[in-house]
Protein backbone atom coordinates (compact mmCIF):
# COMPACT_ATOMS: atom_id res chain seq x y z
CA UNK A 1 0.00 0.00 0.00
CA UNK A 2 0.96 3.87 -0.49
CA UNK A 3 2.72 5.81 2.47
CA UNK A 4 -0.37 6.92 4.41
CA UNK A 5 -1.33 10.42 4.26
CA UNK A 6 -4.14 12.12 6.96
CA UNK A 7 -6.91 13.95 5.35
CA UNK A 8 -9.61 14.79 7.90
CA UNK A 9 -12.73 15.79 7.08
CA UNK A 10 -12.30 14.22 3.35
CA UNK A 11 -15.45 12.42 2.02
CA UNK A 12 -15.10 9.66 -0.28
CA UNK A 13 -17.63 7.46 -2.69
CA UNK A 14 -16.35 4.15 -3.95
CA UNK A 15 -18.60 1.64 -6.18
CA UNK A 16 -18.83 -1.75 -5.70
CA UNK A 17 -17.23 -1.48 -2.53
CA UNK A 18 -19.03 -4.15 -0.30
CA UNK A 19 -16.25 -6.73 -1.65
CA UNK A 20 -12.95 -7.51 -3.67
CA UNK A 21 -10.89 -4.16 -5.07
CA UNK A 22 -13.99 -1.80 -4.57
CA UNK A 23 -13.29 -2.96 -0.61
CA UNK A 24 -9.81 -2.53 -0.28
CA UNK A 25 -9.82 0.87 -1.98
CA UNK A 26 -12.44 1.88 0.92
CA UNK A 27 -10.24 0.18 3.68
CA UNK A 28 -7.29 2.26 2.34
CA UNK A 29 -8.63 5.74 1.84
CA UNK A 30 -10.51 5.22 5.31
CA UNK A 31 -7.09 4.14 6.82
CA UNK A 32 -5.93 7.65 6.21
CA UNK A 33 -8.93 9.33 8.28
CA UNK A 34 -11.71 9.55 5.34
CA UNK A 35 -14.99 8.79 5.42
CA UNK A 36 -16.15 6.18 3.17
CA UNK A 37 -19.22 6.06 0.95
CA UNK A 38 -19.36 2.31 0.08
CA UNK A 39 -21.35 1.85 -2.91
CA UNK A 40 -23.53 -1.20 -3.39
CA UNK A 41 -26.30 -2.86 -5.51
CA UNK A 42 -26.64 -5.35 -2.68
CA UNK A 43 -27.86 -3.13 0.33
CA UNK A 44 -27.18 -5.77 3.32
CA UNK A 45 -23.70 -6.72 1.60
CA UNK A 46 -23.03 -3.17 1.77
CA UNK A 47 -24.00 -2.31 5.28
CA UNK A 48 -22.29 -5.79 6.12
CA UNK A 49 -19.01 -4.50 4.68
CA UNK A 50 -19.42 -0.71 6.31
CA UNK A 51 -19.61 -2.84 9.80
CA UNK A 52 -16.41 -4.58 9.03
CA UNK A 53 -14.50 -1.14 8.20
CA UNK A 54 -16.33 0.41 11.16
CA UNK A 55 -15.61 -2.55 13.42
CA UNK A 56 -11.81 -1.59 12.60
CA UNK A 57 -12.03 1.94 13.82
CA UNK A 58 -12.79 3.20 10.01
CA UNK A 59 -15.65 5.56 9.23
CA UNK A 60 -17.70 4.01 6.42
CA UNK A 61 -20.97 4.21 5.80
CA UNK A 62 -22.93 2.10 2.97
CA UNK A 63 -24.65 3.56 0.07
CA UNK A 64 -27.25 1.54 -1.70
CA UNK A 65 -25.86 2.32 -5.53
CA UNK A 66 -26.72 0.24 -9.02
CA UNK A 67 -24.64 2.60 -11.87
CA UNK A 68 -27.12 0.85 -14.41
CA UNK A 69 -30.17 2.56 -12.67
CA UNK A 70 -30.54 6.52 -13.19
CA UNK A 71 -33.17 6.61 -10.59
CA UNK A 72 -30.46 4.91 -7.87
CA UNK A 73 -27.70 7.03 -8.87
CA UNK A 74 -30.40 10.55 -8.75
CA UNK A 75 -31.13 8.67 -5.13
CA UNK A 76 -27.46 8.29 -4.30
CA UNK A 77 -26.85 11.91 -5.30
CA UNK A 78 -29.88 13.45 -3.14
CA UNK A 79 -28.48 11.79 -0.13
CA UNK A 80 -24.97 12.83 -0.57
CA UNK A 81 -25.60 16.23 -1.33
CA UNK A 82 -28.57 16.65 1.79
CA UNK A 83 -25.98 14.66 4.65
CA UNK A 84 -22.04 16.67 3.35
CA UNK A 85 -23.03 19.24 -0.18
CA UNK A 86 -20.05 17.93 -1.54
CA UNK A 87 -17.61 14.75 -2.77
CA UNK A 88 -13.63 14.75 -2.78
CA UNK A 89 -12.99 11.60 -4.44
CA UNK A 90 -15.03 9.19 -6.39
CA UNK A 91 -13.83 6.20 -7.21
CA UNK A 92 -15.21 4.50 -10.19
CA UNK A 93 -14.57 0.64 -9.47
CA UNK A 94 -17.64 -1.06 -10.23
CA UNK A 95 -17.32 -3.48 -13.14
CA UNK A 96 -18.48 -7.13 -14.63
CA UNK A 97 -16.93 -9.70 -17.40
CA UNK A 98 -19.55 -11.18 -18.58
CA UNK A 99 -18.34 -13.27 -21.66
CA UNK A 100 -17.32 -16.51 -19.83
CA UNK A 101 -14.27 -17.34 -22.32
CA UNK A 102 -16.61 -16.87 -25.03
CA UNK A 103 -14.57 -16.03 -28.59
CA UNK A 104 -15.57 -12.80 -30.02
CA UNK A 105 -16.87 -14.59 -33.12
CA UNK A 106 -19.54 -16.34 -30.81
CA UNK A 107 -19.79 -14.33 -28.12
CA UNK A 108 -23.32 -13.14 -26.54
CA UNK A 109 -24.10 -9.53 -27.57
CA UNK A 110 -26.47 -9.17 -24.89
CA UNK A 111 -23.45 -9.98 -22.63
CA UNK A 112 -21.27 -7.69 -23.97
CA UNK A 113 -23.93 -4.82 -24.03
CA UNK A 114 -24.31 -5.66 -20.02
CA UNK A 115 -20.76 -4.94 -19.49
CA UNK A 116 -20.89 -1.80 -21.31
CA UNK A 117 -23.73 -0.56 -19.21
CA UNK A 118 -21.60 -1.19 -16.14
CA UNK A 119 -18.07 -0.51 -17.38
CA UNK A 120 -18.48 2.35 -19.73
CA UNK A 121 -22.32 3.99 -19.49
CA UNK A 122 -22.02 3.26 -15.76
CA UNK A 123 -19.32 5.29 -15.22
CA UNK A 124 -20.49 7.78 -17.30
CA UNK A 125 -23.24 8.31 -15.72
CA UNK A 126 -21.43 8.21 -12.31
CA UNK A 127 -19.01 11.06 -13.25
CA UNK A 128 -21.38 13.15 -14.37
CA UNK A 129 -24.37 13.16 -11.25
CA UNK A 130 -21.01 13.24 -8.70
CA UNK A 131 -18.68 16.08 -10.61
CA UNK A 132 -21.11 19.23 -9.17
CA UNK A 133 -19.99 17.77 -5.54
CA UNK A 134 -16.42 17.13 -6.68
CA UNK A 135 -16.41 20.73 -8.07
CA UNK A 136 -17.04 21.72 -4.34
CA UNK A 137 -14.21 20.12 -2.93
CA UNK A 138 -11.14 21.80 -2.23
CA UNK A 139 -9.12 18.94 -4.32
CA UNK A 140 -11.29 16.66 -5.92
CA UNK A 141 -10.05 13.23 -7.30
CA UNK A 142 -11.54 11.19 -9.92
CA UNK A 143 -10.48 7.27 -10.70
CA UNK A 144 -11.32 4.74 -12.94
CA UNK A 145 -10.41 1.15 -12.30
CA UNK A 146 -9.12 0.03 -15.45
CA UNK A 147 -7.20 -3.04 -16.69
CA UNK A 148 -4.33 -3.27 -18.85
CA UNK A 149 -6.28 -5.68 -21.14
CA UNK A 150 -7.48 -1.77 -21.78
CA UNK A 151 -4.09 -1.38 -23.14
CA UNK A 152 -4.28 -1.23 -27.15
CA UNK A 153 -0.20 -0.81 -26.81
CA UNK A 154 0.06 -4.05 -24.97
CA UNK A 155 -2.54 -6.12 -26.43
CA UNK A 156 -0.85 -5.43 -29.69
CA UNK A 157 2.71 -6.45 -28.33
CA UNK A 158 4.17 -9.34 -29.37
CA UNK A 159 5.60 -10.50 -25.71
CA UNK A 160 2.58 -9.55 -24.07
CA UNK A 161 -0.55 -10.05 -26.26
CA UNK A 162 -0.17 -13.87 -26.61
CA UNK A 163 -1.21 -13.57 -22.67
CA UNK A 164 -3.84 -11.96 -22.93
CA UNK A 165 -7.27 -13.66 -23.25
CA UNK A 166 -10.05 -12.75 -25.83
CA UNK A 167 -12.95 -10.59 -24.07
CA UNK A 168 -13.93 -8.37 -26.51
CA UNK A 169 -16.58 -7.09 -24.21
CA UNK A 170 -14.49 -6.33 -21.36
CA UNK A 171 -11.14 -5.66 -22.85
CA UNK A 172 -12.76 -2.82 -25.24
CA UNK A 173 -15.06 -1.57 -22.42
CA UNK A 174 -11.33 -0.89 -20.28
CA UNK A 175 -10.36 0.50 -23.76
CA UNK A 176 -12.72 2.60 -23.74
CA UNK A 177 -12.67 3.65 -20.52
CA UNK A 178 -9.44 4.74 -20.62
CA UNK A 179 -10.43 7.38 -23.30
CA UNK A 180 -13.06 8.65 -21.09
CA UNK A 181 -10.53 9.33 -18.56
CA UNK A 182 -8.77 11.43 -21.12
CA UNK A 183 -11.97 13.14 -22.16
CA UNK A 184 -13.16 13.89 -18.38
CA UNK A 185 -9.55 15.50 -17.85
CA UNK A 186 -9.49 17.54 -20.48
CA UNK A 187 -12.76 19.00 -19.80
CA UNK A 188 -11.67 19.50 -16.02
CA UNK A 189 -8.13 21.24 -16.83
CA UNK A 190 -8.18 24.42 -15.31
CA UNK A 191 -9.78 22.89 -11.99
CA UNK A 192 -8.85 21.64 -9.18
CA UNK A 193 -10.18 17.91 -10.11
CA UNK A 194 -7.96 15.42 -11.27
CA UNK A 195 -8.56 12.35 -13.30
CA UNK A 196 -6.89 8.71 -13.82
CA UNK A 197 -7.66 4.91 -14.15
CA UNK A 198 -5.84 2.55 -12.64
CA UNK A 199 -4.74 -0.80 -13.49
CA UNK A 200 -5.37 -2.37 -10.12
CA UNK A 201 -3.51 -6.48 -12.13
CA UNK A 202 -4.15 -9.92 -12.11
CA UNK A 203 -6.03 -9.80 -8.71
CA UNK A 204 -7.65 -13.06 -7.08
CA UNK A 205 -11.41 -11.45 -6.83
CA UNK A 206 -14.34 -12.93 -7.86
CA UNK A 207 -14.41 -11.63 -10.96
CA UNK A 208 -11.13 -14.23 -11.78
CA UNK A 209 -12.70 -16.87 -9.90
CA UNK A 210 -9.85 -16.12 -7.43
CA UNK A 211 -7.27 -17.00 -9.76
CA UNK A 212 -5.27 -13.96 -10.15
CA UNK A 213 -1.53 -13.57 -8.96
CA UNK A 214 -2.34 -10.41 -6.57
CA UNK A 215 -4.54 -9.70 -3.88
CA UNK A 216 -7.22 -7.59 -4.12
CA UNK A 217 -5.45 -5.40 -1.28
CA UNK A 218 -2.35 -5.26 -3.83
CA UNK A 219 -4.59 -4.19 -6.64
CA UNK A 220 -6.03 -1.60 -4.78
CA UNK A 221 -2.68 0.28 -3.87
CA UNK A 222 -2.58 2.23 -7.12
CA UNK A 223 -5.83 3.63 -7.11
CA UNK A 224 -5.80 4.31 -3.55
CA UNK A 225 -2.87 6.39 -4.79
CA UNK A 226 -4.19 8.09 -7.53
CA UNK A 227 -7.16 8.80 -4.97
CA UNK A 228 -4.87 10.80 -2.95
CA UNK A 229 -2.77 12.79 -5.70
CA UNK A 230 -1.18 15.77 -3.82
CA UNK A 231 -1.97 18.85 -6.09
CA UNK A 232 0.95 18.54 -8.39
CA UNK A 233 0.19 14.95 -9.56
CA UNK A 234 -0.75 14.26 -13.20
CA UNK A 235 -4.38 14.28 -14.83
CA UNK A 236 -5.65 12.22 -17.72
CA UNK A 237 -3.39 9.26 -17.54
CA UNK A 238 -3.48 5.45 -16.70
CA UNK A 239 -1.34 3.63 -14.34
CA UNK A 240 -0.37 0.58 -12.01
CA UNK A 241 2.47 -0.13 -9.87
CA UNK A 242 4.83 0.62 -11.72
CA UNK A 243 4.02 4.29 -13.16
CA UNK A 244 2.33 5.37 -16.64
CA UNK A 245 0.32 2.05 -18.58
CA UNK A 246 1.21 2.83 -22.56
CA UNK A 247 -2.48 3.35 -24.26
Amino acid sequence: MPEQQNFPNYIALVTGANKGIGFEIARGLGAQGILVLLGSRDDTRGKKAAAQLLAEGIKAQPLELDVTDRISILSAAAQIEAQFGRLDILVNNAGVNLEEGAKPSAVDLAAVKRVYDVNVFGVIAMTQAMLPFLLKSRRGRIVKVSSALGSLGWNTDPERSPHFPLLVGYNSSKSALNAITIQFAKELLGTHIKVNAACPGYCATDMTNHLGTRTAQQGSATPTRLATLPDDGPTGGVFDDNGPVPW
